[in-house]
């Protein structure tokens, strides 16, 4: 590990007991998406104590932030941070984690400023991922137009550098939901191993002794390839079709531009930088995830900007995510030492960019040459 390295990776651990507080404090006050306004303050406080440029409520979205470390006319790098919680469980995702380890990354390189390669570093505060496609409103917002590159990281239960809804009314609309829901669940049996189909009734009248005029479920539809994520969302669509047709109710289907996540595009640069800290951090890499799937807005800024989303591990072997037992482990001690690795490692990387900016072409070239 290079001196300037060393230095950055000194002054995580300096801040170690804040930045675990910090997380601490964020997952016991869980929000949900566009509503993170105690998380995006503390983050925003704390970034502001460290010598950054904080803005806030940018791209028009309230919880959301930029602060701006600038050393002079070079690369922009950003990295990015998320802290909405799930509705009823809390942060069984680990945002608390991944925001924390966006603002240490920050922190690393602020303690080092008058030593950093010319350029700008951006911590870039998005909310909502949950359903709610905050970097989707900061992409058309313009957040990301004059960055070079991105990164964060995402809570696992090991370390690894790769990688709308249906309202009805009708004659009886909690038996178009029903119907509607038992149709997906057959469906499933029939879609890709790499689609998913996720889905919930959130209304189902008022009482027991009342035909239920209006019920209402929501749905996400997930494949690693977006005209295939198209395609199944049609089929999905005919479920319910189908169910408000043999039960006499209206379907009405409502989408939102915003949750539209795209797969996350590969840049194999990013990852090889950042995989090469990993290791100068002393961490050995698990083995490459494929049967394990998911979808972020993250992948919608990989469709703009080179841009990484490797994984930290915050958890024990086996944690599913999105449960009770993820959401205790955001907040133990193994989650303090794999957001405190990420944040270096994300600071180191940010670091190589900074001072190679042949490495910044070749991840644009790569960007350029999948799109």
């Amino acid at each position: 590990m290079n001196p300037l390295k060393e230095l950055i990776a000194k002054a995580v651990d300096r801040l170690g007991d804040d930045l675990e507080r910090l997380s601490h404090r964020i997952h016991d006050n869980p929000e949900l998406g566009y509503a993170e306004v105690k998380a995006a303050a503390w983050l925003t406080e704390f970034l502001d104590a460290q010598g950054f440029k904080v803005e806030r409520g940018v791209a028009g979205v309230e919880t959301a932030f930029r602060a701006t470390l600038e050393t002079g006319e070079g690369p922009t790098i950003a990295i990015l941070c998320e802290y909405d919680a799930l509705p009823g469980i809390g942060h069984a995702c680990g945002h608390n984690a991944i925001a924390t380890a966006g603002v240490g990354a920050g922190a690393g390189l602020a303690a080092v400023r008058d030593r950093l390669p010319a350029g700008r570093v951006l911590v870039i505060g998005t909310p909502a991922e949950e359903g709610g496609g905050g970097k989707v409103r900061l992409i058309k917002g313009g957040v990301f137009t004059r960055v070079d590159a991105a990164m964060m990281v995402h809570g696992w239960d090991r370390k690894a550098a790769h990688a709308s809804a249906d309202p009805w009314e009708g004659v009886n609309a909690l038996d178009a939901a029903v119907q509607t829901y038992t149709n997906v669940a057959m469906l499933r049996q029939q879609v890709r191993p790499d689609a998913r189909i996720h889905g919930i009734i959130t209304h189902g009248g008022a009482a027991p002794n009342i035909i239920p005029e209006f019920a209402a479920a929501v749905f996400y539809v997930r494949s690693i390839d977006l005209d295939d994520m198209w395609a199944l969302q049609k089929r999905v669509i005919a479920c319910a079709e189908a169910a408000a047709k043999a039960t006499g109710a209206t379907l009405r289907i409502v989408e939102s531009p915003d949750n539209i996540y795209e797969p996350m595009k590969r840049n194999a640069t990013l990852l090889e930088a950042f995989r090469a800290n990993l290791r100068a951090c002393g961490v050995v890499e698990a083995p490459e995830i494929k049967d394990r799937l998911g979808s972020s807005d993250v992948g919608n800024v990989s469709h703009v900007i080179p841009a990484i989303q490797p994984l930290m591990k915050i958890a024990p072997d086996g944690t599913p995510i999105h449960s009770r037992a993820f959401a205790a482990a955001a907040r133990s001690p193994l989650a303090r030492e794999g957001t405190l690795t990420a944040s270096k490692a994300m600071a180191m990387t940010t670091l190589d960019l900074l001072a190679d900016t042949a490495l910044v072409r070749k991840a644009q070239a790569e960007f350029k040459a999948s799109t």
